[in-house]
């Protein structure tokens, strides 16, 4: 369970703006299809086994669309 914070408990959290990240992220979520993506490395994509598991493919490419983006 989660504190309540004054805004909640004012009701002004509707009034909360979007961050640019937050619209970022709704934009690359409509922009790239990840189904359809990670249907297509996951054949390909190291499956678990002893020792750590590796991340999740959907999670990976994402990671690595950001870096391409951003030039990390």
């Amino acid at each position: 369970m989660k504190q309540r914070t004054l805004a909640m408990m004012t009701g002004f959290e509707q009034y909360t703006r979007k961050t640019r990240r937050a619209i970022f992220l709704e934009e690359m979520e409509q922009v790239v299809p990840w189904g359809e993506l990670s249907a297509l490395v996951e054949p390909h994509y190291s499956k678990p086994g002893k020792g750590r598991r590796p991340v999740g493919v959907e999670r990976m490419l994402r990671i690595y669309f950001l870096q391409q983006w951003f030039n990390l």
